[in-house]
């Protein structure tokens, strides 16, 4: 692997463990097995590196999101498929765990891609709830934004609660609650 990719695998996995504050170039360098010159040679510093890192933390997570919402299925099976997908539950979640972060949340370019992965992956619940809407699969009086950042929000939550009781099972039960309405909701 290459030394680029390994400062930003490195730094990817250091800011879901530490966030932004505890992530120092040293410890960057240590991970990475590379030196302080080929950090600066390829990042003008850490703020770039990070935003390198948090863009492809959420590329990757937006792409995981897509392989289960984008399947085969009924809106409901995908919606379902994308919340039981496996998780490392008591880590949280890459991008939701900096919102956390103020280092992160105050600089714009930083809090950008965070943002962004929120938006898409709620945008494109929404498309799949107003398509099982349309189908009859959902009630016409749904709102699918709402519906979407309701799941989203249950999703981030569970992480939360989780990682509060040292247990997955608060995030199962969040995820089974939010299948559960779901299914409620079916004509």
């Amino acid at each position: 692997m290459e030394t680029v990719e390994r400062l930003i695998r490195s730094t990817q996995q250091l800011l879901w463990e530490r966030g932004y504050v505890g992530t120092s170039p040293k410890a960057i360098q240590a991970a990475a097995d590379a030196g302080q010159g080929s950090m600066y040679h390829h990042f003008t510093g850490k703020a770039e590196l990070a935003r390198t890192a948090i863009e492809r933390s959420a590329t990757e997570l937006t792409a995981a999101a897509e392989q289960q919402l984008s399947g085969p299925g009924t809106a409901l099976e995908r919606i379902t498929r994308y919340l039981e997908r496996d998780r490392e539950v008591l880590k949280g979640c890459r991008i939701g765990r900096l919102t956390a972060d103020p280092d992160v949340i105050a600089d714009p370019a930083l809090r950008a891609p965070v943002e962004a992965t929120f938006r898409r992956i709620r945008e494109r619940l929404a498309e799949i709830l107003a398509e099982g809407k349309q189908a009859g699969e959902f009630p016409p009086g749904l709102d699918p934004v709402a519906t979407a950042a309701t799941v989203a929000a249950v999703l981030q939550g569970g992480y939360v609660l989780a990682r509060a009781a040292a247990d997955d099972a608060p995030f199962e039960q969040a995820v089974q609650g939010m299948v559960g309405l779901l299914r409620g909701l079916r004509g």
